[in-house]
């Protein structure tokens, strides 16, 4: 209700400023007119993407995933290019995140990475990123200055909140502890504070690493497992055949996106087909407009 006032206010200015313009031959006035009439247009973009947001789960927040795929460390530094591309973008948004959990390569990038983003419609607006993720670039760690394609995959849930209850029983649940590695200081690393939980009915596995406290920890990857719970009951419900527990193979034929950066500059969409010449300005976390493509497109 508040952007539709905001939007009617735009509206009412600009009709004011159009009559005002009739009976003025005033280039000031007009140039005014023309940067309003651009304002509320943006404006009005922005309205509609959020009145596709109409599941309940679109305004949770929301975590990421970021997993390497085959490749060893080019994978690897490929999962970590993607994972600053996302936090690039909330941080343009002024939105909130918080590193959960993260496996360090073995010489550069990462192996795996969860990272939670908190802010209104989040989730709805990132849960399309979702799938295989494919880079072609020419290796920084190829002495020979070769070609590489490279895969990572990124999986969004949302954040279970009070208002969603999802039932797990403590039978079900495998958790183990170990000592935690990577951000989070010297004393995390000293105690066996990180926290494994394994839902055994489905397999699906919740770690968390970044609090010093094991309870703390624990708290965070039961609220992750449950978030993915509730995801599979919801792709259950919409009677799709993917669910997150059954990920596609991070390789060849499955991508969702390519970023090209050699021998030309591209990334595109393979769902949308919206591409953009500028690879370097969407990994610095300019992906609104992919966003926003692949949000009408699941409407239409």
């Amino acid at each position: 209700m508040i952007e539709f006032n905001s939007l009617k206010k735009s509206y009412e200015d600009l009709f004011d400023l159009s009559i005002d313009l009739e009976t003025e031959n005033d280039h000031d006035l007009e140039n005014e007119l023309n940067k309003n009439i651009i304002n509320t247009f943006n404006k009005l973009k922005s309205f509609e993407l959020i009145c596709f947001l109409d599941q309940e789960h679109d305004r949770l927040d929301c975590y990421i995933e970021v997993h390497a795929g085959a490749g060893g460390t080019e994978s690897q530094d490929w999962a970590e290019m993607l994972r600053r591309m996302y936090v690039k973008w909330a941080e343009k948004k002024n939105y909130k995140y918080d590193l959960i959990h993260e496996t360090k390569g073995d010489e550069a990038g990462i192996k795996s990475s969860t990272v939670k983003l908190s802010g209104i419609n989040l989730y709805g607006f990132l849960k399309r990123e979702s799938g295989i993720h494919r880079l072609v670039r020419i290796s920084p760690f190829d002495s020979n200055k070769r070609r590489h394609t490279s895969f990572a995959s990124v999986w969004v849930y949302p954040v279970i909140n009070d208002d969603i209850q999802i039932e797990i029983q403590d039978k079900e649940l495998r958790i183990d502890t170990y000592r935690s590695s990577g951000a989070g200081g010297q004393h995390v690393n000293t105690t066996d504070s990180a926290v494994r939980i394994t839902h055994l009915p489905t397999g699906i596995v919740a770690q968390c690493q970044n609090e010093r406290s094991q309870h703390k920890n624990k708290a965070t990857a039961l609220n992750i497992l449950k978030a993915r719970i509730y995801e599979l009951e919801q792709k259950k419900k919409d009677n799709k055949n993917k669910s997150i527990n059954q990920k596609k193979e991070i390789g060849w034929g499955n991508q969702i996106r390519s970023y090209v950066l050699q021998p030309y500059k591209l990334v595109k969409d393979l769902r949308t087909e919206y591409q953009s010449s500028n690879p370097n300005k969407v990994l610095d976390g300019d992906l609104d407009e992919f966003l926003s493509k692949a949000l009408v497109m699941d409407k239409n």
